[in-house]
């Protein structure tokens, strides 16, 4: 049988990555296929807990750059990663996983309020705890509160999936002289400034040592393959 590196992951998806190639909003293919990977792992025996953006519908901070107010456009935010939750935890169970929605916005017709120690009883049951509306508060990114619910429910590691395959020195997307680190130390991510999450969220990860992967969501089977302890994108870690 093989090896489990990760027993318990925190993976942290961004809104965008429900939208696929659209700008806006959810598509049904790009979230059949995360929900396919997620299940694969969680059939494993995996625990896994979700943190979800709400980028694909509503963006905060762009929104409180055009004028609004900060946390008026944050708290639309957050309601906007409650529905990427709904969307994603329909499909989770369409594939037969148990799942709970929880948000840090109380809201019981349509979730459960996050409750850490209930959090944790739902991971022991392997059942899928997808948290939303980040962590309650306006001027928190859901970086930031995907490295909090990390630390809460002792996760392993915490699994940043993005649209390409780790950390490099320069945006790839824009200079293909731009080189991959295999592996890279938290005060690195933060001296040099790389975008891999927000700074909060490095130190916070970097002060308790928790591991982040962060790889290319994209490739189908990724998360299974880093849970495995396969060479998969970027590990940024702590030490010398």
């Amino acid at each position: 049988m093989e090896k489990i590196r990760y027993k318990r992951v925190l993976l942290k998806l961004s809104g965008e990555a429900l939208a696929g190639e659209n700008k806006y909003g959810i598509d049904i293919t790009s979230i059949d296929n995360i929900s396919q990977d997620i299940a694969e792992v969680a059939r494993l025996g995996v625990e896994v807990a979700l943190v979800i953006g709400g980028g694909n519908i509503f963006r905060g901070v762009s929104s409180s750059a055009k004028g609004m107010d900060r946390a008026q456009a944050d708290y639309m935010g957050m309601l906007a990663t409650v529905m990427n939750g709904l969307a994603l935890q329909d499909r989770l169970e369409s594939l037969g996983l148990p799942t709970r929605l929880m948000t840090a916005i109380r809201m019981q017709e349509v979730a459960e309020p996050y409750i850490r120690r209930r959090a944790l009883r739902h991971l022991e049951k392997k059942r899928i705890v997808i948290c939303a509306a980040g962590t309650g508060n306006p001027y928190f990114t859901t970086d930031t509160a995907a490295a909090l619910r990390a630390m809460e429910l002792k996760t392993d590691v915490l699994l940043k999936a993005t649209r390409v395959d780790g950390v490099y020195d320069k945006d790839p997307e824009k200079d293909s002289s731009a080189q991959r680190f295999s592996e890279i130390l938290y005060i690195d991510v933060l001296k040099k400034g790389l975008k891999v999450m927000d700074s909060a969220a490095i130190s916070l990860c970097m002060d308790n040592g928790l591991p982040i992967v962060v790889f290319n969501l994209l490739t189908r089977h990724n998360i299974k393959r880093v849970v495995m302890g396969d060479n998969v994108g970027t590990l940024v870690k702590g030490g010398v």
